[in-house]
């Protein structure tokens, strides 16, 4: 398969099935993988309860009960 051009080399990749296209991201992260800036990678190792850590408890004054009336006024 002669591929001369950028423009070829995309048709080719175009018409690749859904398991070709993932066998070639694995064969591209195996040869050329990604660097990944520190930041990231150490909220990838982060859990997400670690995550979400800093803003627990911010809306514990909000009050989230309905009002069980019936009578309430309606805006239309």
């Amino acid at each position: 398969m002669g591929l001369t051009t950028v423009q070829e080399i995309e048709r080719a990749i175009d018409a690749l099935s859904p398991s070709q296209m993932e066998e070639l991201h694995q064969w591209l992260d195996k040869r050329h993988p990604q660097s990944t800036p520190p930041e990231v990678q150490a909220l990838r190792q982060k859990t997400f309860v670690e995550l979400c850590d800093p803003v627990r408890g911010l809306a514990e004054d909000i009050d989230f009960s309905r009002n069980p009336s019936t009578a309430r006024p309606l805006d239309l």
